[in-house]
């Protein structure tokens, strides 16, 4: 019996612990190992609840990212359509597998083959969701009181790259500060004491544990998180440390004549200082600085020399406790500055998102512990969960974060004890897998003390059985071997805790199989070395640094030369075995713990011709081919911008000579023709001729005088010009990229090992034409526009033929048959010196402590104990991260570092690993087949064009057709541009603004020809100025107002134009009205459009039980049409 299996603490056959996890009847907590299959569990436990006859909507599957959770439903769709497949032997084995016994397996399987089916007629999938997918959820059918009170906008839109409004929170932070006399003052004390860097680091960091501020404050802790002085000595809560001081006047002129009778020249100088301050009647910030410079030392212990004074022996410790007392009170006085800078900048922050309707992740967290945790609320939300789940499953609880834990045990502990819960029914399932080992994530608040503590409730509250499996199918013998030793010897010295030894399912018989390292070669040069090392320690001091010429000699760092010997290494060792056969360039990861030393690799790979993915998301900007095409765009939209032409058309996309461009920047010149006789610059400016654009001159050319690229280019510029006012920038770019062929001539002109990766980036910036901000870019200008203001990244690139660099962080949960760690004997990391520092039982509902400190080295007294613990969980994250990296290994592990002044001590991946690697053996260079690969470009096929399939557009005459689609398509764009300026109008920003000012952007935006413009004029002004419809643009008549809200109602998502609560009137309550804007002057004569506003109606019933509510029709004749 594998000893690797455990159900309850007890060693159990194979068969019996996937019999007990799979069982969907049993609350089960699983800890699992890498490589053990815990995903296969949660998934094969979903099938078996579907098999038992649970519904898809009744399961409900957790994870932490959108990738997880995809990878989740694909498992499970292909599970179903290979199990309708199969023969029913062969559905048997799966059901035993998954713990079924031979009877039960014989009866299911006939299920089974049918499940796909019956999951497909149904209609309903199974609800896999990341945690804040479905706090969101939960957060739609809450009631908008309570969102209001909880200051969360009730659109609900989340923002995901909180950077985007960053500066504006900063000015808005600062304008706050700035109208504040005492918040000003606190900056302003902060910043003279400890520099405007530091601050800003602070900030940042309290800004980025805005959740536990908040919380802290709520409960009235955070002020108090630093304690005064008091807390050094009783003394000092009577009198402060100074005063302390003062009225020891006595002793110290007992202390003075004492030394001044000493034999040594220290005793009486001392003597004489002390003297002299009480005789000028120093103050007792004075006195204390004398004192302390004669009694003790820079490290605060008594001055050696007046050892023989028991008097000053004595004096001295109370000088030391003194400074203590004064420490701690300056650390109290920074800490309370910085909790209250904090708490304005999360303030303004928290402005920014309500104002535009937006939510955090943080957000959806804090509303979803307040709905599930609400006295008023808890029964009727559980009620609803209670009646529509039955299965709740969470994968990688190890990641959960406090807060989220707080949620979901104020609703897991309805059930404790209670069989069915609220609805006396079957009790929910619950099933929860992880494994604290690789727990990487304390920086997005993972807290892997919560497993445990969600282990301890579901044991006691849920008869859950806890079930252990330290049994790996991934990792071969050898490194299996490798990662017990490093990690046991960790627990031996009491580093680590709850490490079990692994056995493996891998024979690890490939030829790949072992443990290498690839050591850095020592110097040759030892004064080069040291001049190296020098450079290293004082790299912050540019004077010591020699003169260099910037413009003809690059820089060349120490730390990047040290990377760059260590990448070279890597890199033709990869070669190596590339070159031996049997590996691809896919099969190979290289991991490191920061970013920087991927950079410096990925350009040896390039060398070598290695076939590699970024190390990093690449901002948008930052790909050339990217910049080509904004270029390109740019010169369509603005023809005078002669940069961004002569640009694009240096690109692959047109491939124009540096002869050719120069030859049309003489004919821009020119007077006269491309070609023609050229005229002199003086002669130009004395004719006083206008100066042609590049686009002036490229288009008035004679073709027979362009060469063929500028002929092409003329030629295809000419024709998307003339569709530029009619299409939209997707549209655009969709016939630049067919007409110009331009992912061929990247691909053609790329070399092969960025192919792909540039491609990828084309390919983003097209899907970016449709995507961003919902594809509200009407036109180029505006697009162009937006992505150069944002800080937009390229989504992550996978390819699978190619080496992956990746960041620990990153390769949690893949594999592969070769992984390399990269830096494995880094210096540790240097004390922080802006520290924020949390105390957050997981069983609290929040912090007890968020202190902000000055210097991790030498924290205030009282927080020692929280900084030696802090450290700790440092340290457990470290050596989980390195449990992670060596665990990704499938085959062959190899460890690399590169020699540095510092070094990693002891505690290095390096020392932990060595000792079990082999040398790495150079063998024979050969060429790589990477470098020549041939990259294939998909191409589909055009379908023809085939007119809309409206009877009436089908009967019609060609001429007939092509005016009425267009006027179809000018009534769309009118009705855009209505909604929008009378959402601009109502917002909170349009109160100030002039109405011609939001009818002409509104018509730039939407490309609004004159007659349209005068016509979308008379619209809004008929509806504002409506005695009908103005009170409802009134913001003095109105509770709650909002635009383009949206609603969920019975598996649909619903956008209503406006929706307002109107204030109670002669008696009336309060009324929920929703509005529908229409150009129709009688909308109501449209059913469909009856029918939509019904729906939008109950919808907020739902939502707002009780209510009042009404809808109607505005009309672009300012009428409001009630709709019953």
């Amino acid at each position: 019996m594998n000893a690797a299996y455990t159900v309850d603490a007890r060693v159990v056959p194979r068969e019996r612990f996937y019999q007990v996890a799979c069982d969907p009847r049993r609350s089960v907590v699983v800890e699992a190992c890498a490589g053990a299959g815990k995903t296969w569990m949660l998934v094969s436990r979903i099938l078996r609840a579907l098999l038992d006859g649970a519904e898809p909507q009744q399961i409900v599957a957790i994870t932490f990212t959108r990738k997880a959770a995809g990878e989740m439903r694909q498992r499970l769709a292909e599970w179903l359509a290979e199990f309708a497949r199969a023969d029913h032997a062969g559905r048997c084995e799966a059901l035993v597998q998954r713990g079924m016994d031979a009877d039960e397996a014989q009866r299911a399987a006939p299920l089974l083959q049918a499940l796909q089916q019956r999951l497909l007629e149904g209609g309903r999938p199974v609800e896999i969701r990341t945690f804040h997918a479905w706090f969101s959820q939960l957060l739609r059918a809450a009631p908008m009181a309570l969102l209001q009170a909880l200051g969360i906008a009730p659109e609900l839109q989340l923002l995901e790259d909180e950077s985007e409004l960053m500066p504006e929170v900063w000015r808005g932070f600062h304008a706050r500060v700035l109208a504040d006399a005492a918040l000003l003052a606190d900056y302003q004390a902060l910043v003279d004491d400890c520099g405007r860097s530091k601050v800003l680091r602070w900030l940042e960091a309290g800004f980025g544990k805005r959740v536990e501020l908040r919380l802290a404050e709520a409960q009235g802790v955070l002020m108090d998180s630093v304690e005064g002085p008091a807390s050094v000595s009783a003394r000092f809560a009577e009198e402060t440390p100074l005063d302390c001081v003062g009225s020891m006047r006595a002793r110290w002129q007992d202390l003075a004549l004492e030394l001044g009778q000493g034999r040594n020249e220290t005793m009486r100088k001392a003597a004489s200082a002390i003297e002299q301050a009480l005789s000028e009647g120093a103050s007792a910030a004075e006195l204390f600085e004398v004192l302390r410079a004669r009694l003790l030392t820079k490290a605060g212990t008594p001055v050696k020399a007046l050892a023989t004074s028991p008097l000053a022996v004595a004096l001295a410790d109370e000088i030391a406790l003194v400074q203590r007392g004064l420490d701690q009170q300056e650390a109290q006085r920074l800490h309370q500055r910085l909790a209250r800078l904090s708490l304005v900048l999360v303030d303004s922050f928290d402005h920014l998102k309500k104002q535009r309707g937006l939510v955090d992740m943080n957000d959806l967290e804090r509303g979803a512990l307040a709905v599930l945790g609400d006295a008023a609320l808890a029964g009727w939300v559980q009620e609803r969960l209670d009646a529509q789940l039955r299965h709740l499953l969470i994968d990688e609880f190890q990641d959960t974060s406090p807060l989220q834990w707080q949620a979901l045990h104020a609703w897991l502990s309805s059930y404790s004890g209670a069989g069915g819960g609220g609805s006396g029914q079957r009790p929910l399932s619950v099933f929860i897998v992880g494994d604290p080992k690789q727990s990487i994530y304390r920086f997005r608040r993972a807290e892997p003390r919560v497993f445990a503590a969600a282990r301890d409730f579901l044991q006691q509250g849920l008869d859950a059985a806890v079930l252990a499996c330290d049994h790996t199918r991934r990792n071969a013998p050898q490194v299996l071997a490798a990662v017990n030793a490093a990690l046991s010897q960790a627990q031996a010295l009491g580093e680590y805790q709850g490490f079990r030894p692994h056995t493996t399912e891998s024979g690890g018989i490939d030829g790949l199989a072992g443990v290498y390292r690839l050591d850095a070669e020592p110097t040759a040069d030892p004064a080069a070395a040291e001049t190296a090392a020098t450079a290293e320690q004082t790299t912050d001091d540019e004077s010591a640094l020699p003169w260099r010429p910037s413009l003809s000699e690059a820089r060349h760092e120490p730390e990047l030369q040290r990377r760059a010997g260590e990448a070279q290494r890597i890199a033709q060792a990869l070669g190596e075995l590339l070159a031996q056969g049997g590996l691809q360039p896919g099969d190979i990861f290289v991991l490191a713990r920061k970013r920087e030393g991927l950079r410096v690799l990925a350009q040896a790979l390039k060398t070598q011709g290695i076939a590699h993915v970024a190390p990093e998301e690449l901002a948008l900007l930052d790909s050339p081919d990217v910049r080509d095409m904004l270029a390109l765009l740019d010169a369509l939209a603005s023809p005078s911008h002669d940069l961004s032409l002569a640009h694009a058309l240096r690109s692959p996309l047109f491939g124009v000579s540096e002869a050719a461009l120069l030859q049309l920047s003489l004919a821009a010149r020119s007077v006269r023709r491309l070609g023609a006789a050229e005229v002199e610059d003086a002669e130009v400016e004395d004719a006083g001729a206008p100066r042609r654009s590049f686009w002036q001159a490229l288009m008035l050319s004679d073709e027979g005088e362009l060469e063929p690229a500028l002929c092409r280019a003329r030629s295809l510029l000419s024709a998307w010009s003339a569709r530029l006012q009619q299409s939209t920038p997707q549209e655009l770019l969709d016939r630049i990229f067919a007409e110009g062929d331009l992912l061929a001539r990247v691909a053609q002109c790329a070399p092969p090992s960025e192919r792909r990766s540039r491609l990828h980036a084309l390919q983003s910036l097209l899907g970016l034409a449709l995507d961003l901000d919902g594809g509200r870019y009407a036109t180029v200008y505006g697009f162009v526009r937006a992505l150069r203001q944002r800080a937009l990244s390229l989504p992550a690139h996978s390819e699978a033929d190619a080496v992956q660099l990746l960041t620990v962080h990153g390769a949690k949960g893949l594999e592969a048959r070769v992984v390399v760690l990269m830096d494995c004997d880094a210096a540790p990391a240097r004390a922080d010196h802006a520290t924020l520092l949390i105390d957050w039982p997981v069983d609290l509902p929040g912090p007890r402590r968020v202190a902000f400190i000055a210097s991790e080295s030498s924290p205030p007294p009282a927080l020692d104990p929280l900084m030696r613990f802090e450290q700790g969980e440092r340290q457990r994250e470290e050596l989980n991260a390195l449990y992670v990296a060596m665990t990704r290994a499938k085959s062959r592990l190899v460890i690399s570092r590169s020699l540095s002044v510092r070094g990693g001590g002891a505690g290095s991946w390096w020392q932990r690993l060595h000792e079990q690697a082999e040398p790495w053996q150079p063998a024979a260079a050969a060429p790589l087949p990477a470098a020549g690969q041939e990259v294939s470009l998909l191409e589909l096929p055009l379908l023809p064009e085939a007119p809309p399939p409206t009877q009436d557009l089908a009967r019609a005459e060609p001429a007939e057709l092509v005016v009425r689609t267009a006027e179809l398509d000018e009534m769309a764009a009118l009705g855009e541009a209505m909604h929008r300026v009378l959402e601009w109008a109502s917002g909170p920003r349009g109160q100030g603004a002039a109405l011609e000012t939001l009818l002409g952007a509104a018509a730039q935006m939407y490309g609004l020809d004159a007659r349209r413009s005068e016509r979308l004029e008379r619209c809004v002004r008929a509806i504002l100025t409506s005695p009908d419809c103005a009170p409802f643009f009134d913001a003095a008549q109105l509770q709650w107002a909002g635009n383009e809200v949206p609603v969920s109602h019975e598996g649909q998502d619903l956008r209503l134009d406006r929706l307002v609560l109107r204030r109670p009137q002669a008696g009336a309550p309060a009324q929920w009205w929703v509005l529908d804007y229409k150009l129709h002057e009688a909308p109501q004569r449209q059913p469909e459009y009856v029918q939509q506003l019904q729906q939008y109606r109950a919808a907020l019933q739902a939502l707002q039980p009780g209510a009042s509510v009404r809808t109607a029709f505005v009309t672009g004749q300012g009428r409001l049409v009630e709709v019953d």
